[in-house]
């Protein structure tokens, strides 16, 4: 049933099958980062100040709704890499239709939701009325193409079960070269504003859900499912319910965090809302890529459970801490020296604060990125092991953490700009005192 697509991680060397496993993912991590970077470079360059605080003010919004999606195909890949693991190939295929048929449903019921209430959410977080047409038009937009978002992350998360990290890689950069080519044709050329950029990211959704979609039914006789794809069983969709659901909360919780913080920039002016949505952008750069080497070792481990490996799991949990380390590091230098350049990315020179404001964030912000390396870490651990509620608990406890420190630092002390930078910090300690002696009970576990 196994063809050259799929890796087996329950045999052989450990850190090589991860470290081969987690570049691809980082890779493309950065690719999606440039995809939706994509969007605030071109419309802060060509449309304005007040443009790309529209969708830096649209994106907590945006992705409140984008990460339900991901977390239950999260949820989902979990679950799959364990019947991968252990050789399972008729759940794998109950499994895999089931969630695309639940996924599809939702995800369009969704679309239609938030659409009707994409003006209210902003009212709520406090967007400035001259931002608010750019805004409200750049979301509804986006949220047209849920569906697709649903579809390629469903797809591509099935492809990294089975262990193949190298595919979705591909159909990422050639849907961020097509979202750059839209952004510069629709925004620049046509100067559609911010709305021409909404639609360049749907299309270029789109376009990699085809490829993924078309690949598969070429290379991937695993998931050639024939008439299967319509089979739903309702005792898999309750599991992956219960890790879906857990998983999304966890995105959810992340997001509500972030929009909350947004809303109190959102009381500061333009200029800070301009910096916060550059620095933000700059940030995920840095966590998302740890995010993932963390997503890679959920795959080995998740296949290592469900092959009942133990000794292969604290291996592979030891090794992809390992990696999360060397890339904290290597995000200190880059950060810190490369700020101001990183800056001008995102604005012009003329836009003196923004770049002010930045600057000193980065600066502060980059020796605090071995943190999150070790926490995304120990999360992906978490979830390979299936205990998705730590993660779930742990994501509370930092995003509660930080969200008190702005309130505190940003808005009753008027700390400044840099006060955000500190309650990262916060909320990074809280989440580690919480996981820690969860971990080391696992890790004894394991040992037995």
């Amino acid at each position: 049933m196994k063809n050259g697509t799929e890796h087996d991680m329950t045999q052989g060397a450990v850190a090589v099958p991860l470290i081969g496993f987690t570049i691809p993912l980082v890779l493309g991590n950065f690719f999606q980062l440039f995809y939706n970077a994509a969007d605030s470079i071109i419309v802060g360059r060509y449309v304005g100040e007040r443009a790309l605080a529209a969708v830096g003010t649209s994106t907590p919004v945006m992705n409140l709704v984008i990460l339900l999606i991901s977390g239950l195909c999260m949820g989902a890949s979990i679950l799959m890499s364990s019947q991968f693991g252990a050789g399972n190939y008729e759940q794998l295929s109950r499994q895999i239709s089931t969630t695309l048929l639940s996924g599809c449903g939702f995800s369009i019921g969704f679309s239609v939701l938030t659409i009707l209430v994409s003006e209210p959410l902003l009212r709520l977080i406090q967007v400035p009325k001259e931002v608010m047409p750019d805004a409200l038009a750049y979301l509804r937009i986006i949220f047209i193409g849920i569906l697709f978002t649903f579809i390629y992350n469903f797809l591509a998360n099935t492809l990294r079960a089975l262990g193949d990290s190298k595919t979705p890689l591909y159909f990422l950069v050639a849907s961020a070269i097509l979202n750059v080519l839209g952004d510069l044709l629709f925004v620049a050329v046509f100067g559609w504003g911010v709305a021409g950029s909404a639609i360049s990211t749907v299309l270029s959704e789109a376009s990699s859900c085809l490829f993924c979609a078309l690949y598969i039914r070429k290379r991937v006789p695993l998931l050639c499912l024939g008439k299967r794809w319509f089979v739903f069983d309702k005792s898999l969709m309750k599991k992956t319910i219960s890790y879906g659901s857990t998983s999304a909360m966890q995105q959810v919780c992340l997001q509500i965090g972030k929009t909350i913080i947004q809303a109190v920039v959102n009381t500061q002016g333009v200029s800070v809302m301009a910096a916060f949505t550059a620095v933000n952008r700059v940030d995920d750069f840095a966590y998302i890529p740890q995010q993932n080497i963390g997503h890679a070792m959920t795959t080995f481990i998740a296949q290592n459970k469900g092959a009942g490996k133990k000794e292969r799991i604290r291996r592979g949990f030891q090794s992809g801490i390992g990696i999360e380390l060397v890339y904290g590091l290597i995000l200190l230098v880059l950060m810190y020296f490369g700020a101001e350049k990183i800056m001008g990315l995102f604005t012009s020179q003329e836009d003196a604060q923004v770049v002010a404001l930045g600057r000193s964030y980065l600066h502060l912000v980059s020796w605090m990125y071995i943190l999150p390396a070790i926490t995304n870490g120990i999360q992906g651990f978490f979830r390979g092991m299936g205990d998705l509620k730590v993660t779930l608990y742990s994501t509370f406890m930092n995003m509660a953490g930080r969200v008190l420190a702005v309130i505190v630092m940003f808005l009753v002390f008027n700390l400044g700009f840099v006060s955000l930078a500190w309650a990262n910090l916060i909320g990074w300690i809280v989440m580690l005192l919480f996981e820690i002696p969860l971990l080391m009970r696992q890790l004894k576990e394991l040992r037995k």
